[in-house]
């Protein structure tokens, strides 16, 4: 099969990765409602179609945190992403190097952030949680920093991990000892192209950057208990104060929906924020990104960097999340479909694939610059949400 879509590298990865590898990255939590919603409602923005516009010059590169970036597009974080191609981090940052585009290390990454940073010459971006461990998370944050990291994007939905069907019905979850084992292993043989690639040449199979505080236990089991036990309920609104304490660079916010919420962001002193479902992983029955936007644009928009991820398959997409009020994207299953798929190269060309559908969307709705996407070029009768920007 050729990838002529994103939606294609998503068939590509569930062909090739075993199942709980492609149903971690594929699924949402509960009955994935929210998961739905993302795409849905990004798809009901209809743009404004415009003719007779001087197009020949159109130019898709802007500025976010300071740094000059190819197009308003950034990797977002996916944790265990780099089990989907042979050290996979490494392959999708120097893909995004190549685009011009930021890549952004998840805590939970399978590479470390050292191989990573070695692997790809453009300073990336880093993504942290907030973990009961105060001492872990200075670490991670002086690494950060020295590696040059210019942006932290410090992720605040994630207080206690979502519960998502799907990863238990794989055996990824709730399947512990020998029994879960084995019964990824025989998922693992199944799919010999990836247990040549990965599951044999693509070792240490484990998160490198939290392999300091696993004591030895580097399975997967281990893994989601470390995540049980390890993120911090308690975490208030104050505790910005002891990130902004340890880091000296931008930071946005990964996980606002609420106006209110975007505001306390603000009002903090924070240079971005995300607005962010989870991509659907965490509370099922949330807003989509897309239905929670406008507001926040409204509210903070002029404020801060305004960005936001879930849903997105298209460089149409991107363009609608621009309309709505971001000045940029996050790409999350876009990327992690298009590694699992073809590694790489497949991450090469999704970023290809954006740009492109981005100069149609902007041509033919009668823009030549990324500062000239705004609810303009939304349709009139369209959703009644996104139009009372």
């Amino acid at each position: 099969m050729k990838a002529a879509s994103i939606t294609d590298y998503r068939e590509l990865a569930r062909r090739r990765l075993p199942r709980f590898l492609f149903d971690y990255i594929d699924g949402g939590s509960y009955a994935e409602v929210t998961l739905g919603r993302n795409i849905a409602d990004l798809e009901a923005v209809a743009l404004r179609q415009r003719v007779l516009r001087d197009i020949a010059d159109i130019d898709l590169s802007t500025n976010l945190f300071g740094q000059r970036l190819a197009m308003p597009v950034a990797l977002g974080p996916v944790g265990l992403a780099g089990l989907n191609a042979r050290r996979g981090e490494v392959q999708a940052a120097r893909a995004a190097e190549a685009a011009g585009v930021p890549f952004t290390l998840s805590t939970v990454s399978a590479c470390p952030l050292a191989e990573v940073t070695v692997g790809a010459r453009a300073p990336i971006w880093f993504q942290l949680y907030m973990i009961r461990d105060r001492g872990f998370m200075i670490d991670l944050m002086q690494q950060a920093q020295a590696a040059a990291c210019p942006v932290l994007i410090f992720t605040v939905d994630m207080p206690v991990p979502g519960t998502r069907y799907r990863d238990y019905r794989s055996g990824l979850a709730g399947a512990p000892g020998l029994g879960g084992s084995l019964r990824r292993f025989g998922q693992a043989l199944m799919h010999p192209r990836w247990a040549w690639d990965v599951g044999l040449w693509g070792r240490p199979h484990h998160l490198g950057n939290v392999v300091p505080v696993l004591a030895g236990k580097t399975g997967l089991n281990d893994f989601f208990a470390w995540m049980r036990d390890n993120f911090d309920p308690r975490t208030r609104w104050d505790d910005l104060d002891f990130v902004r304490q340890h880091w000296k660079g931008p930071i946005a916010l990964k996980g606002i929906l609420d106006p209110e919420d975007a505001r306390e962001a603000a009002a903090r002193g924070v240079e971005g924020v995300i607005v962010s479902n989870h991509g659907g992983r965490q509370l099922d029955g949330v807003s989509s990104s897309a239905r929670a936007l406008p507001a926040i644009a409204d509210a903070v928009g002029d404020r801060l960097t305004l960005l936001a991820d879930g849903g997105i398959r298209s460089g149409l997409d991107v363009v609608r999340m621009l309309a709505l009020g971001a000045k940029g994207v996050l790409l999350g299953r876009a990327w992690a479909w298009a590694l699992g798929g073809a590694g790489g190269a497949g991450v090469a060309h999704v970023l290809d694939l954006l740009a492109a559908e981005m100069r149609v969307a902007m041509g033919l709705t009668g823009v030549t610059r990324i500062a000239e996407i705004d609810k303009h070029i939304i349709a009139k009768g369209g959703e009644e949400w996104a139009e009372t920007r």
